[in-house]
């Protein structure tokens, strides 16, 4: 099983490296090239999530002893996945300031206020999101645990209905 795993883990590295290099461009680009990129990065972010999904269920396969390790990956991973949806959130915000000034014929004073206050948010949300992708990570491990209980408690009581017999 931590084959599959670690063959996730490289198309996950192939993926986030293109994604990284993608969203630098994002700024670069105009009209329909900057369209296109943006929709491309946007498919790659999801193509991601579903590596990162794909990984936490080979995770769960692995056995309790060497579990730990691959927990540990997993959560590096997202938080990578984190910070590259942060990033691109940020060449979109700049990608959608430089269209409404475009459109508005803005001189970019009252926008520059507008941004750092829509960062300002983006990050208190981006914390919060962190927080609850915590507390949803402590979940599941805790429900793994009571898993593993329930599992032991199980074969402990075939063992003794096993002796009850012999008796």
């Amino acid at each position: 099983m931590s084959a599959d795993f670690e063959s996730y883990e490289q198309d996950f590295a192939v993926l986030t490296a293109d994604i990284t290099g993608r969203i630098g461009k994002v700024p670069k680009l105009v009209g329909d090239e900057k369209k296109q990129m943006v929709a491309n990065v946007e498919k790659q972010l999801e193509e991601a999530r579903e590596l990162l999904e794909q990984m936490e269920l080979e995770v769960r396969e692995i056995p309790p002893q060497s579990r730990g390790m691959y927990s540990s990956r997993m959560r590096s991973y997202k938080q990578e996945m984190g910070k590259l949806e942060a990033d691109f959130k940020r060449s979109r915000i700049a990608y959608s300031d430089e269209v409404r000034n475009e459109l508005l014929g803005d001189d970019g004073n009252s926008s520059e206020n507008q941004r750092a206050h829509l960062l300002d948010n983006t990050e208190r949300l981006e914390r919060s999101s962190r927080r609850l992708e915590a507390g949803y990570q402590i979940a599941v491990e805790t429900e793994q645990i009571g898993q593993e209980m329930l599992e032991n408690l199980s074969h402990d009581r075939e063992k003794i209905q096993r002796a009850r017999e012999r008796v």
